[in-house]
């Protein structure tokens, strides 16, 4: 009896193609103003990012909050784009945050070993007081001041990306935010662009 040539088998599971590198792999820095969405397309009389960038084939890597400034990522390179957004890279971002009230050093240095939120607590932080960022643009509307109550600045660095997890952490510690200004993603930094302003730089990864 003849046998018979044991049968193939074939993976059932497609190639993954969201990681092939496009031929121009893009990436885009953009100082996203305050009241402006992280993406193309929102209701009527929202402001989004569209008109903001030139190009048409790059996506944020990650989002900020309307009522948070700053950078914003935009690629067209899916594999970057994981790298940059996806929880378990723990990209560290750096934000300039000013607060309500002046924390001590205990107070900052819960932050730096973690605070507990309604989500669980924190991963430990770098958080100290800075000066006031140099060449601050102006907020529209305008941060609300209390004459009796004093305000300050403060640098904090994670490396998670939980929903609205800076403003909590302060909030955790007493003292609600401000004003929220991402200044850094992993080896991007803001520098010197100003809202709505963008420049393309090579893509490190």
């Amino acid at each position: 009896m003849k046998s018979q040539a044991p049968k193939r088998r074939f993976s059932k599971r497609r190639a993954n193609t969201s990681r092939l590198r496009p031929a121009n792999p893009k990436l885009i820095l953009l100082n996203k103003p305050f009241g402006v969405l992280s993406q193309f397309s929102g209701s009527d009389g929202e402001q989004t990012l569209k008109g903001l960038i030139p190009h048409n084939d790059v996506y944020p890597a990650g989002r900020l909050d309307k009522d948070s400034e700053g950078l914003l990522l935009l690629t067209n390179d899916g594999n970057l784009q994981h790298k940059i957004s996806h929880p378990k890279h723990k990209v560290p971002k750096t934000y300039w945050v000013q607060v309500e009230g002046v924390p001590t050093e205990s107070e900052l240095q819960q932050l730096r070993d973690g605070v507990e939120l309604n989500d669980g607590i924190t991963l430990p932080a770098e958080a100290f007081l800075m000066e006031e960022p140099i060449n601050l643009w102006p907020r529209t509307p305008p941060v609300r001041e209390r004459k009796s109550v004093p305000d300050c600045w403060v640098c904090i660095k994670i490396s998670e990306g939980r929903n609205r997890q800076v403003r909590r952490m302060t909030a955790a510690i007493g003292y609600p935010t401000l004003r929220l200004i991402r200044a850094g993603i992993g080896p991007w930094l803001l520098r010197s662009l100003q809202p709505g302003e963008w420049r393309e730089e090579p893509p490190v990864w």
